[in-house]
């Protein structure tokens, strides 16, 4: 290994520096303390976990986005998380289960063998919202709601919702009467977007032509809010599941149009995305130049069986690095006030004195000597300075 290699980091990890860092660690506390003022409480779950209890239930998605590693001490294998929500569940299940509805919120790092996108971390920092117990719409809109709210309150200025329902797909796979196999294989042709091949593939497969003509449709319904006049339409007469979903669509819509006319709605009826454990409405945020959803989530009703507790479940996250980079709100490095060395009765007195302008929130730095602040002492506009027996803040010259 040269001298240059034992600096770099691996693709993908990154280091965050001071100026950054106090812009990402002021937003994370403003996002928990806006999830405070709603009801949620923190939670900081642990960042290695069995790989039973953290892949379980989770989809292979999930599982190969994990890092896996060797207890030394029980011989099992550990998984570093590469998704918070998981750990939530298990936490509404087990560690603090409560009757009815239970709102947790959690901001932390995970971890994931490869990047999402080309250029994208794999160690973002997540944070994000769960609701369980409530399986009501009204949930869901909260959800959704608070996932907008930490987008405005980053400084996100131009946001779109894309919204979907698993239960559209679920319930006309149900009524082709496909076998797992054939699930999979149309999942993955909507999930591609491949609308020809989904054309090809269901003339191929499915036998009951009004059911052919739903899924062929699928594909087509993406759009702004007319797609759901559309598909109420194309979906006449079929099953009830489909049409509650559509139901929940529109009236998820109407909402949110009426708390955040400035965000533009868009609707996709064939998004199957986390089809793996997601079970109803799904909800992504994207902003332009951003290639990737800036923020997503969906319901995700009995997750928690596997724990032991099944639980109506929705949630949302975001990374919070990306946020912090594409929202307009900023927070800089603050002035701070340069102490001097002192001792005896005057260095005693000093002390009090840092002590309580500290406590009031001031910055203060401390001389050394030979100057070793270096550059260190450009961030102080102030000085402390001995005045008439009395230690004074005055402008630095």
């Amino acid at each position: 290994m040269t001298q240059a290699d034992r600096w770099m980091l691996p693709d993908g990890i990154a280091e965050i520096l001071p100026a950054d860092a106090v812009q990402i660690e002021t937003l994370r506390r403003r996002l928990l303390d806006l999830y405070h003022s709603w009801g949620y409480e923190l939670i900081i779950p642990p960042m290695v976990e069995f790989t039973e209890s953290l892949l379980i239930g989770m989809g292979r998605d999930i599982d190969l986005s994990t890092f896996k590693v060797t207890d030394q001490i029980s011989g099992r294998t550990l998984g570093i998380r590469a998704d918070i929500t998981p750990q939530a569940a298990r936490i509404d299940a087990h560690s603090f289960p409560r009757a009815g509805a239970n709102r947790l919120c959690y901001a932390g790092h995970v971890l994931h063998t490869r990047p999402r996108t080309a250029m994208g971390s794999r160690s973002p920092i997540q944070v994000g919202a769960e609701l369980y117990g409530v399986e009501s719409l009204q949930a869901d809109i909260e959800v959704i709601s608070l996932m907008l709210e930490s987008l405005l309150l980053a400084g996100v200025e131009q946001i779109h919702l894309d919204l979907g329902h698993v239960a559209i797909y679920r319930s006309l796979a149900a009524a082709a009467s496909l076998d797992n196999e054939g699930q999979r294989e149309l999942f993955a042709l909507l999930q591609s977007k491949a609308s020809a091949d989904v054309q090809r593939w269901v003339s191929d497969n499915v036998a009951e032509p009004q059911v052919a003509n739903w899924l062929r449709a699928l594909p087509t319904l993406a759009g702004g809010r007319d797609c759901l006049v559309r598909a109420r339409e194309i979906f006449a007469g079929a099953p009830a599941a489909l049409e509650e979903a559509l139901a929940d669509l529109q009236r998820t819509a109407e909402l949110l149009a009426q708390r955040y006319p400035a965000v533009e709605l868009f609707f996709d009826l064939s998004e199957v995305r986390g089809y793996d454990y997601e079970t109803g409405l799904v909800f992504a945020a994207y902003t332009p130049g951003y290639g990737q959803a800036l923020a997503n989530g969906g319901r995700y009703n009995g997750i928690g069986a596997v724990f032991g507790r099944e639980r109506p479940a929705t949630g949302f996250s975001t990374d919070l690095v990306a946020l912090n980079t594409l929202g307009s709100a900023t927070e800089t490095l603050s002035g701070a006030i340069l102490a001097p060395m002192a001792d005896g009765a005057d260095g005693e007195s000093l002390w009090r004195a840092v002590e309580k302008l500290r406590g009031a929130g001031e910055v203060v730095i401390g001389a050394l000597p030979d100057g070793a602040e270096g550059e260190v002492l450009s961030r102080c506009d102030r000085k402390l300075v001995l005045d008439g027996g009395d230690w004074v803040v005055k402008p630095r010259g």
